[in-house]
């Protein structure tokens, strides 16, 4: 079934690539990208929602922790940082897990390059929300003195070390269990998990506060939601146990147990039958039967080689963080004290402002990611960056009137955020090849978000307190946001790019799926390399991209013409919204 046929509200472009392949029409060949391949097995419908729902909870857990802390940053306060300037130490215990995580991902972001990513998600997803508990069961201040802060600050490390391979972990995870065409909508779903933890950790705490008095919460009910991350974490840790590595990374190592990236159906052709550009290779003594190169695959590269080697992706990475924590932790972690101690309204109102922005933002959040997939990465980053910097202030104007409007205000940014934290799954795992796609993702990620993320409620604190002005947080998330837009001008597209082999997805002569936004930015010359070439050197470079792919020699073998230019119907047996495409003419 085409993709018009199972949704009918999808409109192509008359003159898309893709129309002209449902249309039967003559095709034009690709010049600067080729076709994706067929995968040598195809992944169950059941093995997807198992790896979805598995990332999602996981990653539900560890924010989970960080929503709770945000909520309960008065009682935090009262039992650990008693006396004056205790909110700013309580927030510098939050920062000081951020300057860990760089840590975190130096260290499970290489290892999850070389043994696998399964075994890194279920270790720190143990990790979490062991330390999550532990902080319900502290002494307090009152009780053992200065050693109650000083545990508090090593479970927080902890926490830090833990979450710096399980979000570059479970967003490298799931992005290459995603099919290519719907790898926005199917990575949406982390978010989910992202604002499903923090609406959790609010709702409990909401739900205590109206049920316990203010000395039972100041005593013993703060703990509560600290204590449940225990049995999450073991359901998480036991979903994780059973997943299979992700297929990209097993067919990168040439050892996939029978799984890969598309399909939930079959397409026509046998499951493991192998391409016929994959059967010459072998012959050749090229490539195995299967397209697995039979030379050695690109081993995941040291600290210095990645830092040289994909310099630019990180950078342009690092800027996307940058406004992706600042709004992310100005809206979901220092809203709270914000509306309590700036605004001025009651503990529980202004939880109650936050979890039905936050449910609001979770009902959009898959449509937003799917919407990404039709439309491409790039205009819904410009999108949500260019609205944040228009409305921030006067959003931030109407919260400080009353209740609803507060209400109001906080929907409003929320939703504008949306469109960046629904497609960072699908975004950032997708700027890098595959053998160093988790440590790139982590370790870039990490530095970010310990420097812009944990520090945006302190900064908001103290700007607040230096300048007297409530409206600081808007004009930090404006800046943020600003950064964020320069960088996105630098962002491949890469909405329906693959994730497989050695390439870097999106990139001249790279796969893509026919139709796809990657591929239109690819052939229209609009990706940020190729602003500066001219044709001869894009078609030099694709040429390239096409006989490494065609040997095995790119991780992953193609299938060709006989001319050495992708066939349009090559990937037809790896995704069954893409049958329409199956023998299409080429011209």
């Amino acid at each position: 079934m085409s993709e018009t046929e199972s949704h009918p509200s999808v409109v192509l472009p008359s003159g898309s690539p893709q129309t002209a392949l449902q249309s039967g029409q003559p095709r034009r060949r690709n010049r600067f990208s080729r076709p994706t391949r067929p995968p040598r097995k195809r992944i169950p419908a059941a093995a997807i929602r198992k790896a979805t729902a598995a990332s999602a909870l996981g990653n539900a857990t560890e924010w989970y922790d960080y929503g709770v802390y945000a909520v309960a940053t008065a009682y935090i306060t009262q039992n650990f940082f008693p006396g004056e300037g205790g909110m700013l130490l309580t927030l510098a215990t939050f920062a000081i897990s951020f300057l860990v995580r760089p840590i975190g991902g130096l260290v499970w972001g290489p290892l999850g390059d070389r043994i696998g990513r399964k075994g890194i998600l279920a270790l720190t997803i143990l990790m979490m929300s062991g330390a999550t508990f532990l902080i319900g069961v502290l002494p307090t201040f009152e009780q053992v003195g200065v050693l109650a802060p000083v545990l508090l600050i090593v479970l927080r490390m902890v926490q830090g070390f833990s979450t710096g391979g399980e979000y570059g972990g479970a967003a490298t995870y799931m992005s290459e269990y995603a099919p290519d065409r719907r790898r926005g909508f199917l990575g949406s779903f982390l978010e989910f998990g992202t604002l499903g933890g923090f609406a959790l950790g609010t709702a409990i705490m909401l739900l205590l506060e109206l049920l316990l008095s203010p000395e039972q919460m100041s005593s013993w009910g703060w703990r509560l939601p600290f204590l449940l991350a225990a049995p999450m974490g073991l359901i998480g840790f036991y979903l994780r146990s059973k997943l299979d590595d992700t297929p990209v990374y097993e067919e990168m190592n040439g050892s996939a147990s029978g799984h890969t990236e598309n399909t939930a159906h079959d397409a026509g052709a046998p499951a493991d039958a192998p391409t016929a550009s994959a059967a010459s290779a072998a012959s050749a003594g090229l490539a195995t039967a299967d397209g697995t190169p039979a030379s050695e695959t690109p081993a995941p590269p040291s600290l210095p080689a990645l830092f040289r080697e994909h310099w630019k992706p990180m950078l342009v990475m690092t800027g996307l963080v940058i406004s992706v924590n600042v709004v992310n932790y100005t809206l979901l972690s220092y809203m709270p004290t914000y509306l309590e101690q700036q605004i001025g309204l009651p503990a529980a109102a202004g939880l109650m402002v936050i979890l039905i922005g936050e449910i609001a933002m979770m009902a959009l959040m898959p449509w937003a990611g799917g919407l990404s997939d039709q439309h491409g990465r790039k205009p819904s980053w410009f999108f949500s960056l260019g609205g944040l910097i228009l409305l921030a202030i006067p959003m931030f104007m109407l919260m400080g009137m009353n209740f609803g409007l507060a209400i109001l205000g906080f929907a409003v940014l929320g939703l504008l955020y949306i469109p960046q934290l629904s497609t960072i799954t699908a975004t950032f795992p997708a700027m890098f090849p595959t053998q160093a796609r988790f440590s790139g993702f982590a370790i870039t990620y990490n530095i970010a978000t310990s420097l812009f993320g944990g520090t945006a409620a302190l900064v908001n604190e103290w700007g607040i307190g230096v300048t007297g002005d409530v409206q600081f947080p808007a004009y930090y998330m404006m800046a943020a946001c600003a950064v964020g837009l320069v960088c996105a001008w630098f962002m491949r597209e890469t909405a329906g790019a693959s994730l497989r082999g050695s390439e870097v997805p999106g990139s001249i002569g790279s796969a893509v799926v026919p139709g796809s936004p990657a591929e239109t930015a690819l052939e229209e010359g609009r990706q940020p390399e190729q602003r500066t070439m001219d044709e001869e050197q894009m078609l030099t470079l694709a040429a390239e991209a096409r006989e490494a792919a065609a040997t095995g020699a790119g991780g992953v073998a193609m299938q060709t013409d006989g001319t050495g230019a992708g066939v349009a119907g090559a990937d037809t047996a790896g995704d069954p919204e893409d049958g329409a495409r199956a023998g299409a003419p080429v011209t």
